[in-house]
């Protein structure tokens, strides 16, 4: 009976600063499902966006994409960057607006269809009242159910993902 006793306050023991530091870590995000309704605080828009912990990076649907600058004329796309791109992009609602921003990076992107190469803008991101500006990477996505895509690198740090949470449930 003692020896039960003992390895049971041993296992609670070690097995409570876990569970405490697993609740503080999750009480420090905020969780949002797998879709959600982000705005674009430069465009004035709202995307209904879906949530892809597989991507490493955000994406918006664009398309006209026209840069500007010096060098906008070469076929390397590495070439353009510090340069300024404008683009438009309309969300689900058919709401269109143009932007016009610096590129940051551009990025080698594997997908189903093969690798592509694009460009890359920072844009800031609001849910919830909270606000976090990220690089989102420029594509057509108009054929594509979601017009923005929330990658990791807008998760990372402040969120966790519920696939069971809804959006109506903000």
């Amino acid at each position: 009976m003692k020896k039960v006793l003992l390895s049971a306050l041993i296992l609670f023991s070690t097995a409570s600063p876990f569970v405490m530091a697993g609740s503080k870590v999750s009480s420090d995000k905020s969780i949002v499902g797998q879709v959600e309704t982000i705005k674009i605080h430069e465009l004035g828009m709202d995307y209904k966006a879906r949530i892809d912990t597989g991507a490493a990076t955000t994406s918006i649907n664009a398309y006209d994409i026209k840069v500007t600058g010096e060098d906008s004329n070469s076929d390397d796309m590495r070439d353009h960057l510090g340069s300024m791109v404008e683009f438009k992009t309309k969300n689900e609602d058919g709401k269109e607006a143009t932007y016009k921003g610096k590129i940051i990076k551009v990025s080698k992107i594997r997908n189903a269809q093969g690798v592509e190469r694009r460009y890359a803008v920072i844009m800031d991101l609001g849910w919830n009242g909270q606000h976090k500006a990220v690089a989102v990477n420029l594509r057509n996505r108009s054929k594509l159910d979601y017009k923005l895509l929330i990658g990791r690198n807008w998760l990372e740090g402040n969120y966790l993902v519920d696939v069971e949470k809804s959006d109506d449930d903000d």
